[in-house]
C-alpha cells in the first residue's frame, strides 16, 4: 500500500510537468508515466525528500524534473546527441522547464569525459535505460560516481535485460536480432543498444563497486507499452508473477548502497 501511495503521489506531480513538454514529446512521455513514477520512487522510498540526486543519461526524460518537483536537488548529466535533441524549439522549452524546477543540467559525454563531483556530496546516483547505449566501458565512470556518493548513498542502475523470457523464446525461433539493420547500417552514428546486461552482470557491477544491500528488481515495461493489445493484456497477468524472477523480466534494476 505504501508503494501505491508513493506512486500515485508522484504521478500526480509528474503528469502536469510532462504535459508542459514540447508537443511532439508529450504522448511518448505520458505513455511511460508509471515507469517514471516507479523509477523516482526507487529513490524517494529510500531517501525521501531533500536528497541530492544525480541522474546520468536521462536525456529529455521526466525523471530529473520529477525528482526536483518532489523536493530533491536534481542533477542531470547527458550528452544530448540523440535525434531530436538539436531541435532549437524543443531545447528552448525543455531548458525552460529545467530552469523552472532548478534542475542542474550538465551537457557532457560522461563515459568519455567523466564527472567531477566532490567526494561524498550525492545522496543517490541513478541511470535508467542508458548504459546499454554506451560504446565504452562504464567502469571508470561508475567508480567516480560511487566516490561522489555519501556513505550509505544509493546507487540505482536500470537497463533492459538481454536474457528476458521473450528473447529466450525468440532465440529458439531464430528471431532474436540484436537491433534493426537500418538503425546500425544506415546511420552515420549508431546510438542503439551496444550491450544489454543480465542479472549476473548487474551483480558483477555491484561487486566491483563494493556495494552492499544489493537488490535486483524486475519489471516488464515493454509489454505494457507494446503496440499489441494482446501483449498488453498478457503482461498485466504475467508481470506480477515474473517480478518474482527478475532474470526473466524485460527490465532489470540494480539497487544498492555505498559501503
Amino acid at each position: 500500500m505504501k508503494d501505491q501511495v508513493n506512486t500515485s503521489r508522484i504521478i500526480a506531480v509528474l503528469e502536469p510537468i510532462i504535459r508542459s513538454f514540447p508537443a511532439k514529446l508529450v504522448a511518448g512521455q505520458l505513455t511511460q508515466l508509471e515507469r517514471f513514477a516507479y523509477n523516482i520512487d526507487l529513490v524517494y522510498s529510500r531517501k525521501g525528500e531533500a536528497a541530492r540526486v544525480c541522474d546520468v543519461g536521462g536525456g529529455w526524460g521526466a525523471f530529473s524534473l520529477g525528482c526536483a518537483a518532489m523536493g530533491r536537488d536534481a542533477v542531470l548529466v547527458d550528452d544530448f546527441r540523440d535525434p531530436g535533441f538539436f531541435d532549437e524549439a524543443t531545447m528552448e522549452v525543455m531548458n525552460g522547464l529545467y530552469e523552472r524546477f532548478h534542475v542542474n543540467v550538465i551537457s557532457r559525454d560522461v563515459v568519455a569525459e567523466g564527472v567531477d563531483f566532490a567526494p561524498a556530496t550525492l545522496d543517490a546516483v541513478t541511470s535508467f535505460d542508458s548504459m546499454e547505449h554506451w560504446h565504452h566501458s562504464p567502469k571508470r565512470l561508475f567508480h567516480s560516481l560511487r566516490e561522489g556518493l555519501k556513505p550509505d548513498g544509493l546507487f540505482v542502475l536500470g537497463t533492459p535485460n538481454c536474457a528476458n523470457l521473450r528473447k529466450r523464446i525468440e532465440g529458439i525461433l531464430g528471431r532474436a536480432k540484436w537491433t534493426q539493420m537500418g538503425d546500425w547500417y544506415e546511420q552515420e552514428r549508431f546510438r542503439g543498444h551496444v550491450r544489454e546486461p543480465d542479472v549476473e552482470d548487474l551483480r558483477y557491477i555491484a561487486l566491483d563497486l563494493g556495494l552492499r544491500a544489493v537488490e535486483i528488481h524486475g519489471r516488464n515495461w515493454s509489454g505494457y507499452y507494446s503496440s499489441s493489445a494482446l501483449v498488453q493484456r498478457l503482461t498485466r497477468v504475467t508481470d506480477p508473477i515474473l517480478q518474482r524472477f527478475p532474470s526473466l523480466c524485460s527490465d532489470i534494476y540494480l539497487v544498492a548502497a555505498k559501503a
